[in-house]
């Protein structure tokens, strides 16, 4: 077998990183060889996750959270679910790193290093929610393919960077753009260089909005590689899928952007109601765009047991894509009658909201907690799962748990 006459510096040293020891004998490795140590990683240690993640897929890493794991404010790294398409990266040069804005309709092409980045425009943070398309796809029937998320394909970081809009505007918008695209530098699964994971955007009003980031700071330290390390797009409130880990370069379209994962059916839903399992033509299912109202109850943990005739404090997150949850509530007869929770305003736009109530049981038993969130625009979650779609997306049917008293 052929051996690599050297190994770059950079590579033995992101292999010691990860592996948590110096690769004596790297450079003699051999071509396309994987070190047995990552063959079959502990997902937990290699990405600093908690213990209680689950792990959907491997290849390419696919981990969720539980409910209780998102109890926190502001998601930190341990509880946030990973979504990839291909091979994280592994050979990063943050010294020699840039982005390219380039397509139909820029002014100029330009190309930033990350200190011009860091140093020409204002930095600004936000606190942004993100949520898998396919959150909640495994209460569909007829089952839909893909990742076969629960509820915990959501989380709400603290990011940090430079407004994409300042940077577009920059390098120069045509009139007639209308979309953007972005690209990054993780590997197909085929590992051919000439096929992009994934490649998708947003319509040019929404990478312009203040709280669309080019992120290099995820809760005030560098992002954790596996969440996009060293540069990121962050576009809070549509589906996780717009906010590219990895980016080194964006395009601006004269066109819907046409990348891996913005055709066909990907991250699309009918244009109209069908029925389930009805086959749905390309032409009529319509792109994702906001997030639907949606909440999660994150303290207790489902299955708790409390004593009888003492009350039981509830807490967890409400969001509604690009609108704000007016009202939140709950029930504990299922759905047919609805208390009021306290419900805390976001910390910015696209924040997800935080809600608590104090709830008292009239005698010993088995209850369910749902929980219901209302948008601004007067629409709330529905108690069962909402209409079916072939991908299984937008799944914003009530959560519940299940709480015993004794």
């Amino acid at each position: 077998m052929k051996r690599r006459d050297f190994v770059k510096k950079t590579t033995l040293s992101s292999l010691a990183t990860i592996i948590g020891a110096e690769v004596v004998f790297g450079s003699n490795l051999i071509e396309g060889y994987t070190p047995i140590a990552l063959q079959d990683p502990d997902p937990f240690k290699l990405f600093n996750k908690h213990k209680d993640m689950v792990v959907l897929n491997n290849k390419p890493w696919n981990i969720e959270a539980q409910a209780h794991l998102l109890d926190d404010k502001i998601t930190p790294n341990s509880s946030m679910f990973v979504r990839n398409n291909g091979f994280v990266p592994e050979d990063i040069d943050v010294k020699n790193w840039t982005l390219t804005i380039d397509g139909e309709s820029v002014k100029n092409k330009k190309v930033y290093t990350l200190s011009e980045l860091k140093s020409k425009f204002n930095q600004h943070t936000y606190q942004l929610t993100l949520e898998c398309g396919g959150n909640g796809r495994s209460e569909f029937d007829p089952p839909a393919k893909g990742n076969q998320w629960t509820v915990g394909a959501v989380h709400c970081a603290s990011w940090t960077g430079v407004r994409l809009g300042d940077v577009l505007k920059d390098a120069g918008i045509k009139s007639n753009a209308v979309y953007i695209g972005y690209h990054a530098i993780d590997k197909h699964l085929s590992r051919d260089p000439n096929k992009e994971p994934i490649s998708r955007g947003c319509p040019m009003s929404k990478a312009l909005q203040e709280e669309t980031l080019l992120a290099f700071k995820m809760n005030g330290e560098d992002i954790p590689l596996i969440h996009g390390y060293p540069l990121r797009l962050v576009a809070g409130g549509w589906p996780a899928s717009v906010s590219g880990k990895w980016v080194n370069r964006i395009s601006i379209r004269d066109k819907i952007h046409d990348g891996t994962k913005m055709t066909g059916t990907a991250y699309r839903i009918p244009c109209k109601p069908v029925a389930p399992g009805s086959k749905v033509k390309d032409e009529d299912m319509c792109i994702i765009e906001s997030m639907p109202v949606k909440s999660l109850i994150t303290y207790p943990k489902s299955g708790a047991i409390i004593k009888d005739g003492k009350a039981l404090n509830i807490r967890g997150h409400a969001w509604a894509g690009e609108l704000k949850v007016s009202k939140m509530e709950f029930s504990i007869d299922f759905g047919v009658t609805w208390n009021e929770c306290e419900l805390d305003e976001p910390a910015n736009r696209l924040a997800w909201q935080h809600f608590s109530a104090k709830i008292y049981f009239p005698q010993p038993g088995y209850y369910e907690v749902w929980a219901k969130a209302t948008d601004s625009d007067g629409k709330s979650q529905p108690m069962i799962l909402p209409g079916w779609n072939p991908k299984g997306y937008l799944n914003n049917a009530s959560h519940r748990i299940a709480i015993k008293v004794k």
